[in-house]
């Protein structure tokens, strides 16, 4: 805790040099706070400072309620003050004619320094997740219920037409490719709900009854039919005996853990083949021969014209940020089959790689949700549900159906990446009703329209000024057997160096030095080493005879996929699975597959550029 404390009094000396003030009052502060609160008032308390920042942006204003743990003087708080009266007034609490953007930058720093700190919530808070999960679930099936008891007032016609104007060809294409059987399948590098891992995935010896019709397991597990006698070895899954996906917590926040579904094999691996088809398909920019009308308005792998959107609705004030709650848990099944409906190859396949139940704690419920994270399909379908409420909102605000061609117009105003979504601000009312009423909630502190602050995928503006910060993501090492922790401390460090965190870089430079015995020299970003970044180039200890590039000694990571095994039919079904025509790059790769266990290090010279 002591190390935390010390990270954020170096990192407050760097504000307090940047901002021309002094922060010496708020670390004693942070140093009364956190020896009667824990490290909760590093990781929980001082986000909702920088939520309720963010808000008073926003609005323009401080209201009453903002920053209600913090003692006040006037309508601002005392802690951070020096930095706060350069952005409200603090008399009135008032937003600042010309706030200062290198203030509300520090502010941020050093408020959600620790908001995302990788650790494990306590039990009562991972139990009211779990609660959170079935209670989402339950809204869903009411929602469910009411669609189907009123499907025209919530406007089910409306959206399905909507669905087939925005992807009509892109899901006519991908009927096409799953009715041929060309949709090849692809095993992802998770864990699965049966513990399938590494190579043993193409071992399946599962197969769901639903996924025969189209899927048949000798066609899509087996190399060819000459081994059709090994089909003997799989069991075939009724839907009633299907396994569920376990419904497990990992580290997100120490506030609230993140709740991932791990599939069963058999359906990640139909999952992923239908995901990378579909992906591909909505990304190009051209489909049956067509240009795209929705070219540019969903994203899968690039968050920059995200980023890019968000900075100008800072700059300009036209475009509004949102960001949803519990995304991914409250798209409803309904909701998906109506979008592909009238596309039934694709219907099918969806619903036969979907799974059913879920596993929450050792208590087997039924899903309406679509899928949550953890589906390969989850994040590319809940970005097409999403596009299409937004479409029907802004039809709504025009007041007439929209045309291809009037979609086409709002490329670079309308874009969804997963759950953070960018529209025009004149639509926004709109949008937010019909998200709602298709049962989504939109996170109010997350999405800004009002104020000139925008955040969009990882990236936060101020009037088109870039105030995103560093987060530390892990605990500071205290010896070298902490690789994660080695590993994130240098990351860390490297990119407080090129905010321009002189003295903190320089402090982690001397904790680092000391667990690394001095191994710690300054290399290119490019380099294998754990070394440091610098703007003044790298260092060489020694030249390499054959290579002539410059060495430095140092550590880096040692990464040995675990143990598996793989021969026989199953190593020639990995051959025929292959994407394109490159040969694998792991000359390895059927002894050994998978996520390591555990991270370790290595001593040794190794290239600084």
């Amino acid at each position: 805790m002591k190390s935390l404390t010390n990270l954020w009094q170096m990192v407050s000396l760097d504000m307090g040099d940047l901002c021309g003030t002094s922060a010496a009052l708020d670390y004693e502060l942070v140093m009364r706070r956190v020896e009667d609160e824990g490290d909760s008032f590093l990781t929980i308390t001082l986000p909702t400072f920088a939520s309720d920042l963010q808000k008073g942006l926003d609005d323009g204003c401080v209201s009453p309620a903002l920053f209600s743990s913090f003692r006040k003087r006037g309508s601002l708080p005392l802690f951070l003050g020096g930095f706060l009266d350069r952005i409200f007034d603090r008399a009135s609490g008032q937003l600042l004619a010309q706030p200062s953007t290198a203030d509300i930058y520090a502010v941020r720093q050093l408020t959600l320094l620790f908001s995302k700190i990788l650790r494990p919530c306590s039990d009562a808070r991972n139990a009211r997740a779990l609660k959170g999960y079935l209670n989402c679930e339950q809204e869903v099936k009411q929602w469910d219920q009411r669609y189907a008891e009123a499907p025209d007032e919530i406007g089910a016609t409306a959206f399905q037409r909507m669905g087939c104007l925005l992807f009509g060809d892109v899901l006519s294409s991908l009927d096409i490719s799953i009715r041929d059987g060309e949709t090849l399948p692809k095993h992802g590098p998770g864990a699965t709900a049966d513990k399938l891992r590494g190579n043993l995935k193409y071992v399946q010896t599962e197969w769901p009854d639903r996924l025969e019709e189209l899927f048949p397991y000798t066609e899509f597990c087996l190399p060819n039919f000459r081994h059709y006698q090994v089909a003997d070895r799989v069991t075939y899954l009724s839907p009633g005996m299907e396994r569920p996906v376990k419904v497990t917590l990992v580290p997100k926040t120490l506030k609230t853990p993140r709740i991932i579904a791990i599939e069963p094999t058999a359906m990640q691996y139909v999952q992923q083949g239908i995901m990378e088809r579909l992906v591909g398909l909505l990304e190009s920019d051209f489909c049956l021969q067509r240009r795209s009308h929705i070219q540019g308005m969903l994203g899968f792998s690039d968050q920059e014209p995200n980023q890019f959107l968000a900075r100008k609705g800072s700059l300009t004030q036209s475009l509004a940020t949102l960001d949803l709650s519990e995304a991914s848990d409250r798209v409803s099944n309904q909701l998906v089959q109506d979008l592909l409906e009238p596309f039934d190859y694709t219907n099918q396949a969806v619903q036969a790689c979907r799974s059913r139940k879920a596993d929450v704690d050792g208590t087997v419920v039924r899903l309406s949700k679509f899928a949550s994270m953890g589906s390969a399909l989850t994040f590319p379908i809940e970005a097409m549900v999403f596009l299409t409420i937004c479409f029907l909102g802004i039809e709504k605000q025009l007041g007439h159906r929209l045309s291809r061609k009037d979609i086409s117009s709002f490329r670079g105003q309308v874009r969804v990446y997963g759950d953070d979504i960018v529209v025009p601000v004149d639509s926004v009312d709109y949008v937010i009703h019909e998200l709602e009423t298709f049962g989504f909630r939109v996170n109010m502190d997350k999405s800004f329209w009002n104020g000139k602050f925008r955040e969009s995928c990882g990236k936060e503006y101020y009037n088109g000024d870039d105030v995103s910060i560093v987060k530390c993501r892990r605990d500071l090492p205290t010896s070298r057997r902490d690789v994660s922790e080695i590993v994130s401390a240098v990351a860390f460090r490297n990119l407080l160096y090129k905010e321009g965190c002189w003295r903190t870089a320089r402090w982690l430079d001397e904790q680092l030095t000391l667990i690394l015995k001095g191994n710690f020299p300054v290399v290119l970003p490019t380099s294998p080493a754990l070394g440091r970044e610098s703007f003044l180039g790298y260092q060489s200890q020694r030249v390499d005879s054959h290579l002539h590039k410059p060495m430095v000694k140092a550590y880096a990571l040692s990464i040995d996929p675990p143990a598996s095994s793989l021969y026989g039919i199953d190593a020639l079904q990995k051959f025929f699975l292959k994407r394109g025509d490159q040969p694998f790059h792991d000359k390895k790769h059927l002894e050994r597959q998978g996520r390591p266990s555990a991270l370790h290090m290595k001593l040794g010279w190794y290239s600084a550029v």
